[in-house]
């Protein structure tokens, strides 16, 4: 019944089409008027907005799968699960560094920086003990990630999201204090 492109679209999309849903929710409620109602609307309506910010920042974690390895998080730990161990794989141009695998626990994470190598970008996430897990940001799974971030003290999860659209070599991104 419905085409198999526009499902995925739609799937891919849920999180920010409930929020609007959401806000027209809270605008019919305002709409309506009443000394009830115009309250509960403007309520409504700022959950939704909030909502849909958050589903989009969560929105541009979500890559097609083009890295081997699998991202997890589980209990606090953040998993990496590579499918080559620190080595560089041939490509066809030059070498190609697929991530290093690795586990580490989010309490003792000290730094997260975004590094591009060989066209590729990586999330390098430091403990405070200075073990370094290097993940692809297009590894199955990477989306998980950001609401493991979103759990860190004082982390501005915007300038997160807006630093995967820019082309710099490395941006550090959180550092613990």
């Amino acid at each position: 019944m419905i085409r198999p492109e526009v499902a995925k679209g739609v799937q891919r999309w849920r999180e920010v089409i409930a929020a609007v849903c959401v806000i027209a929710f809270g605008g019919w409620l305002i709409w309506l008027g009443g000394w009830f109602l115009i309250p509960l609307g403007a309520f409504f309506g700022a959950i939704g907005l909030g909502w849909a910010v958050i589903g989009w920042r969560r929105l541009r974690f979500e890559r097609a799968i083009g890295a081997p390895g699998l991202v997890e998080v589980v209990e606090g730990r953040i998993s990496y699960f590579a499918a080559s161990r620190a080595r560089a794989l041939p490509s066809p141009d030059s070498t190609t560094l697929h991530g290093l695998g690795g586990e580490l626990a989010l309490r003792e994470l000290a730094e997260i920086r975004l590094l591009q190598l060989s066209g590729r970008h990586y999330w390098r996430l430091r403990t405070i003990g200075g073990e370094a897990v290097l993940i692809p940001l297009d590894a199955a799974g990477a989306e998980v990630l950001y609401d493991a971030f979103a759990s860190l003290p004082g982390i501005d999860m915007g300038a997160l999201s807006a630093a995967l659209d820019r082309p710099l070599a490395a941006q550090s991104l959180w550092t613990r204090k």
